[in-house]
């Protein structure tokens, strides 16, 4: 199981981590949200916990908890501008549908 991410997002990571003064990397998760079923939830982490899975970009660490980690597997994480827009991009080959605002999905 493995969890990728590019350079832009990598960057864009560390950027807001020094930004931040603090912190080890990002907390990539999924939760019940949205009209599809699940919607992709990041925040940074200071210290992973024991039973997390740490995936290594770098100087950059991608966290996952158990739970999320069955359907985050093979999901690449890309950080994307477009035009004033810029965010990060989850490219995750589990997905069967996503809603039409693009704020969930289903597995």
């Amino acid at each position: 199981m493995a969890i990728t991410m590019t350079e832009a997002a990598r960057a864009h990571v560390a950027k807001q981590l020094a930004s931040r003064g603090k912190g080890i990397g990002i907390r990539v998760g999924v939760k019940t949200a949205g009209c599809s079923g699940m919607a992709y939830v990041l925040e940074f982490v200071d210290q992973a916990e024991t039973e997390d899975t740490v995936f290594e970009a770098g100087d950059v660490k991608l966290i996952v908890d158990p739970k999320s980690l069955a359907y985050l597997d093979g999901t690449e994480l890309d950080f994307v501008k477009e035009g004033l827009n810029e965010g990060f991009a989850f490219r995750n080959p589990n997905v069967k549908n996503e809603c039409g605002c693009g704020e969930s999905f289903h597995v």
